[in-house]
């Protein structure tokens, strides 16, 4: 399970603190490191950081962009001090709910926990793409966390969320079935067509139509079965107005 749980670190530029985030992680249980545009990597101060990790060091995998990394996860939650931007407020989740979630969720699909870069954390563009964002509950005067350190609390919890999922009470719930990140784009993208086809938005003039929507089916996290269901409803839409589209993108 714990293999299933992906820790994504997005253009960290000190090679320290990859080092000493792969420690955090084994020290949990965890080994999915995934590195997005890494200033300097791979470097000896990351191996020197490592310690006794250098085995989740040199599984590293490398992606040039973040929709790379969560392609194919079902769950991507961001971490952020944040609370809201100047727009839209974000569904924010405890460091142990957070937890229990990616847990019960990992069972079946990879799942992602992204960590921007160290001096700005993760940009408003890069929170969209996630389900859930999580922050740590430190000291409201000095609420700063070196990255890996960062990793270390949210790992720990990771690790005592699988420790209560190993318990009786957890042996008969049913998980539900989520899309992967990528399918869901494939719905954002003929959810889009498809209120252009209807003129519901103005190719000129797109405003905040899609980000609001966006937002909202991340914080509905429809279920697959749901999914496919919203994906019928459009392509009916489609046919009914004639924009009936060949070949669908679902399928490629």
């Amino acid at each position: 399970m714990l293999s299933n749980i992906r820790i994504i670190l997005i253009n960290t530029f000190h090679p320290g603190n990859i080092g000493s985030s792969a420690r955090a992680m084994k020290t949990m249980g965890l080994s999915d490191l995934c590195l997005v545009t890494p200033q300097r990597f791979p470097d000896p101060e990351a191996e020197s950081m490592a310690a006794g990790a250098q085995d989740v060091l040199a599984g590293a995998r490398v992606f040039q962009t973040l929709d790379d990394a969560i392609a194919d996860c079902s769950m991507v939650v961001g971490t952020s001090a944040r609370t809201r931007n100047h727009t839209f407020t974000r569904p924010m989740l405890g460091a142990d709910e957070c937890s229990d979630k990616l847990v019960a969720e990992a069972g079946q699909h990879p799942v992602a926990l992204v960590f921007g870069q160290e001096t700005m954390g993760l940009t408003n563009q890069e929170l969209e793409k996630c389900h859930y964002h999580v922050s740590i509950d430190a000291n409201p005067e000095y609420p700063v966390l070196n990255v890996a350190s960062a990793i270390q609390i949210l790992c720990y919890e990771i690790r005592k969320a699988e420790l209560r999922k190993s318990q009786p009470d957890y042996a008969n719930k049913e998980a539900a079935e989520y899309p992967l990140t990528r399918e869901l784009e494939f719905f954002y993208e003929h959810l889009e067509e498809t209120l252009n086809d209807i003129n519901f938005i103005i190719k000129q003039h797109p405003g905040l139509v899609m980000t609001r929507l966006r937002r909202l089916f991340n914080k509905a996290r429809p279920e697959a079965k749901e999914l496919n269901m919203l994906r019928g409803i459009l392509a009916a839409i489609q046919k009914k107005t004639g924009n009936e589209k060949t070949e669908d993108k679902k399928d490629t």
